[in-house]
């Protein structure tokens, strides 16, 4: 009985979309043309910065399997989202998931308020992270996974994965209910994404040919105007989760360009000292990992603060790609784990630092003032790390296995061979 209270709400969203009226509640245009345009550049960042970004990194005969992938994942996860994800992520439930009352928008209008924007607005703008999130994952599988079974799994692990931890830290659920520091996703975006691409990718097997054939980067120019799109989105994803055009988005916005500097050229000098020469590939992958690890703590540290987290992220997110790929010969064929999971690992854990009542003596030199003591606030932010971590990985793995049941992971070892480009879509990226 308890799901028939649901079908009358979600009935008059689709009828009568503007019948939901929020009372009481002011609209803020300045909030809103802010976070009108944060979802815009958080789009971009998968379509298409993401896309070309991994694109030019694949060989060219799996080029355009990358493209449908990310182009794909973006159509499916939005349809998931606006019909249930929304509402298990941001309904009210319980401590570990939302509820159905939000399903297909239900009791959403236009005049709907979320704080002082439009609910729909909010809507959207979370819809863009659900977007991007599955879409990173991609690069733990690239040039070897089913077209058919990414879309089943992209599916589940927006559900049973995605859904969830955003419920735990921004819906209302138990790690918000501690005091997590996540301003904008090391957990929910970061470290989901990092720990299903290395389970992908240890579950799956390594690419035909590794570690000892050379798969090296089709197109680093593609890269390179990828990475730049990623760069500047992320301003809308870091400056935008303040939910407001006011100085938190300001100092968002700050502290993501100068840790995303930093990150770029740490990397870019523990390859240089350990190769002779720097490299195009080092200085965007630095980059990356610079704006992945201050993602969780964007809202919560200075510049300062921000200079030391990028220089950390360059530093052991290499180090990290290094031991994964070269240790443990796991094939992470796009470096998501090292670059995303550790670095959004190592953001929580530095939010927690930098935040810090302890620091707070040097917020006139660009680091944070303090909000909370370190230690408790540290353990705070390991339990979300850890039990993030252990979740992603045990569901993921159970996803996989289910998919590789019902329709086979893996393409076969001539298929993957011939590439993805003509045996999945027949189609080539290239035709000179």
């Amino acid at each position: 009985m308890a799901v028939f209270k649901y079908m009358l709400p979600i009935a008059a969203a689709v009828l009568l979309p503007g019948a939901a009226i929020a009372q009481g509640a002011q609209l803020n245009e300045a909030n809103t043309s802010w976070i009108l345009t944060s979802t815009a550049l958080v789009l971009f960042m998968t379509l298409p910065g993401l896309s070309m970004f991994y694109a030019g990194l694949v060989r060219s005969k799996n080029v355009l399997s990358v493209f449908m992938q990310c182009f794909t994942v973006a159509c499916l996860m939005s349809l998931i989202w606006f019909a249930i994800g929304y509402s298990l992520a941001f309904g009210e439930g319980n401590a570990v998931i939302g509820d159905f009352s939000k399903a297909f928008m239900a009791g959403v209008g236009r005049d709907t308020l979320s704080g002082d924007i439009p609910e729909s607005l909010f809507m959207a703008f979370q819809m863009t992270f659900a977007i991007i999130t599955p879409a990173l994952i991609v690069g733990g599988f690239a040039e070897r996974m089913r077209f058919s079974a990414m879309l089943l799994f992209s599916a589940m692990w927006l559900l049973l994965v995605y859904a969830p931890i955003t419920h735990w830290v921004w819906g209302g659920g138990w790690l918000g209910n501690m005091g997590l520091y996540d301003f904008a996703g090391g957990t929910v975006v970061h470290i989901t994404a990092g720990v299903a691409a290395l389970v992908a990718a240890v579950v799956m097997g390594t690419r035909k040919g590794f570690p000892t054939t050379a798969m090296m980067p089709h197109n680093l120019s593609m890269t390179v105007a990828g990475a730049g799109m990623l760069w500047v989105g992320w301003f809308g994803f870091n400056g935008g989760s303040a939910l407001a055009a006011n100085g938190d988005a300001a100092m968002a916005l700050l502290v993501t360009h100068i840790s995303a500097a930093c990150g770029s050229l740490m990397w870019m000098v523990m390859e240089w000292l350990k190769h002779g020469k720097p490299s195009v590939l080092g200085i965007v992958t630095g980059m990356v990992a610079g704006l992945g690890t201050i993602t969780p703590a964007s809202g919560f540290v200075g510049p300062a603060g921000a200079m030391v987290i990028g220089l950390l992220a360059g530093f052991v997110c290499y180090n990290a790609m290094v031991f994964i790929k070269q240790q443990l010969k796991i094939d992470d064929s796009l470096d998501v784990f090292p670059v995303h999971g550790v670095g959004g690992a190592l953001g929580i854990l530095l939010a927690g630092v930098f935040a810090s009542t302890e620091l707070g003596i040097f917020s006139g030199y660009g680091f944070a003032d303090g909000i909370n003591s370190m230690g408790g606030q540290l353990a705070v932010q390991a339990i979300g790390a850890v039990s993030t971590v252990v979740y992603t990985a045990v569901v993921t793995f159970v996803i996989l296995k289910v998919v590789d049941v019902v329709m086979g992971l893996r393409v076969t070892f001539d298929e993957e061979v011939e590439g993805l480009d003509l045996v999945l879509h027949d189609e080539r990226g290239y035709d000179l």
